[in-house]
């Protein structure tokens, strides 16, 4: 069957969803039932783990392009294609030896389980990996893994049985090969989900982007994916070469245009207020409308820069950076919107243009 003729059949169920969920805490314990009815009839039709292109012997041997074509058109969750339960299971197809396969990968391919991958950390700049400080130590016959991480997705989900797990497992080995990855069954004793973290105010459950604590959780050494200290042939990120965050000519060029574009606003602000002392505020129609449309737009700009030098912590519930940005946002609507102003200050110019060009004859 061909994607053209599957279309039809593609009906969005996402309120559906929503509205399973219910309020409260019932939504982190909650799966709607739609979502278990589409990935049943998903499967009757082969629409199942499409992620797993042809270099994985698991998955029904699609190309790249296949597999993108699929990923268009169905929803993730209901065909068994949504992160971070596809990474993990390439990691497991890739990586995992025959009992890892076996007790996570079978299960994961089936959609009887979810899974999280836990990496990012909120005391270290989580995109450079070789920040990341969990700690793996091998004890005996079993790692102990000690850390904090946060913005964890899936880790909220009712479903989600297995964690792998980024960390350092040995500090003294060169920079890029103290890391490992490690599996952490999620009902092991000293993992903790602290909460939820919102996304501008919205939690995505039952899926969620939590907090999580491991202390002292001890696993299996055989639960290693490859070995010490080759987490990075997992894990690939782009690095801040040592430097601050402030030091990097990206965050420079943010920086300088975030302080000229205010200082352009504040002039505008200014201007609209001399021009109402002039004249009033009738005749101050345009300068009062290029101060409205200018000064959200430019605090949304900078408000953007600033959650984007932030990280995932400037989208959450623990800095003011969301609530502001939502907040400034409606100021782009409120007393008439954007577009108003606008054509209102096009239309006040070409009058005065005009005016001009009649004086001239």
């Amino acid at each position: 069957m061909s994607l053209v003729q599957l279309s039809p059949r593609c009906i969005p169920a996402e309120h559906e969803a929503e509205q399973a969920l219910g309020q409260g805490a019932q939504r982190w314990n909650t799966v709607p039932p739609v979502i278990e009815r589409l990935k049943k009839r998903a499967r009757e039709l082969g629409l199942w783990n499409l992620f797993l292109t042809k270099e994985y012997k698991e998955g029904p041997g699609l190309t790249n392009y296949e597999s993108w074509a699929a990923a268009r058109t169905f929803a993730p969750v209901a065909t068994n294609c949504a992160a971070p339960d596809t990474g993990n299971m390439e990691v497991f197809a890739k990586y995992g030896n025959a009992e890892q396969k076996k007790r996570w990968l079978e299960p994961l391919m089936n959609g009887e389980i979810r899974s999280a991958f836990a990496m990012t950390e909120p005391a270290v700049a989580s995109s450079d990996a070789t920040n990341i400080a969990t700690s793996i130590k091998q004890d005996g016959d079993h790692y102990v893994v000690n850390g904090h991480k946060w913005w964890i997705s899936g880790a909220g989900h009712p479903q989600c049985a297995v964690f792998i797990v980024m960390g350092k497992s040995d500090t003294s080995a060169r920079k890029h090969e103290q890391q490992s990855i490690i599996v952490v069954p999620a009902d092991t004793p000293g993992v903790t989900v602290v909460r939820p973290l919102t996304v501008f105010g919205y939690d995505d459950a039952p899926h969620g982007h939590c907090e999580v604590r491991f202390d002292n959780v001890r696993v299996p050494k055989e639960n290693l994916i490859l070995g010490e200290g080759r987490g990075f042939e997992r894990v690939q990120s782009r690095t801040t070469f040592g430097r601050k965050i402030v030091e990097h000519g990206v965050v420079l060029d943010y920086i300088a245009k975030s302080r000229m574009e205010l200082e352009a606003s504040r002039m505008l602000v200014l201007r609209a207020a001399d021009m109402i002392d002039k004249v009033g505020a009738k005749n101050a129609k345009k300068e009062i409308a290029m101060a409205k449309v200018t000064v959200p737009n430019v605090v949304l700009a900078i408000l953007d820069r600033a959650i984007q030098m932030y990280g995932a912590g400037g989208v959450g519930q623990d800095t003011p950076l969301a609530s502001m940005w939502a907040g400034m946002r409606t100021l782009r609507i409120a007393d008439g919107p954007d577009e108003v102003h606008i054509r209102q200050i096009a239309l006040l110019e070409i009058q005065e243009q005009n005016a001009k060009q009649s004086a001239k004859l």
